[in-house]
């Protein structure tokens, strides 16, 4: 395992990058840490983890966290970023099901290394035996892969934060008589599932996030996966109190419409 601290003028966290094994992915996977510099070690801090976490840096996901905890606009927090690997397309999915591609077949091994090698890994490292609360967020795949965990773990999780999620993994291809209703495999998960009154959920999409329209209703498909999703969800009891749903007019499926996102995201699971 090595660390590398990051040299930055950042006045209320610091950051840390970490390089450690897992055997369930079999390589060495790159986290960075997130934490407020006032941290005491064995204080209770909300936990929030984030896929694609190598896309953070391009934000700067630092400075916006550093912005947002300095003005007491949020409470402090630990993210751990984690950067995905060269098998992403394995590693994020549905554990449920590999889509119809086969793609995501290592989704419950990532999982696994979620629960059973990174948790016990930030707690020893940053000497948090519990957290306050614990969040997963995601952008494309990688929110579909957090959404996936945190709704097959809802004990574990209060939050999940989906920007530009990939809604639209699917168990066929539309040669193979695909349908909306019976073949996206999250939303068939939740159509299975079950109320959980403390689970909160951030959906982000954007007018220019692609331009693929299946069905030909003048609706790009990811905010139609997104909008479908919101009434699964619904359908099962959660509310508007539960959901909190950002279009954004100008968003494309990028980075700098993520970064645009994440504050509100942030103001709105852990505002002060």
């Amino acid at each position: 395992m090595t660390e590398v601290r990051t040299e930055s003028s950042l006045t209320a966290i610091c950051l840390t990058q970490h390089l450690f094994h897992s055997e369930y992915l079999e390589r060495e996977v790159t986290i960075d840490v997130y934490l407020p510099l006032q941290y005491q070690p064995h204080e209770q801090l909300s936990l929030l983890l984030i896929n694609d976490g190598q896309d953070l840096a391009k934000m700067p996901f630092d400075e916006i966290l550093d912005g947002l905890t300095a003005e007491g606009k949020i409470t402090p927090m630990i993210c751990v970023a984690i950067h995905c690997g060269p098998d992403r397309k394995m590693e994020y999915g549905t554990a449920y099901a590999a889509d119809y591609k086969g793609r995501g077949a290592k989704a419950g091994l990532y999982t696994k290394f979620i629960f059973d090698e990174l948790l016990p890994f930030i707690r020893k490292t940053c000497q948090i035996p519990s957290f306050k609360d614990k969040s997963f967020a995601g952008f494309s795949l990688g929110a579909l892969s957090a959404m996936d965990i945190v709704w097959n773990h809802p004990s574990e999780f209060n939050r999940v934060g989906i920007f530009s999620g990939s809604l639209w993994w699917r168990r066929k291809g539309y040669e193979d008589g695909y349908e909306d209703e019976k073949d996206r495999l999250m939303h068939l998960q939740v159509r299975k599932g079950a109320f959980y009154p403390w689970l909160k959920t951030f959906i982000q999409c954007g007018l220019l996030d692609e331009a693929e329209d299946r069905n030909k209703n003048g609706v790009i498909d990811s905010i139609d996966d997104a909008l479908d999703l919101i009434i699964e969800l619904k359908a099962k009891g959660y509310t508007d109190e539960h959901i909190h749903y950002l279009e954004l007019e100008d968003g494309k499926h990028d980075v700098a419409t993520w970064a645009k996102a994440f504050p509100e995201f942030l103001k709105w699971g852990w505002e002060k």
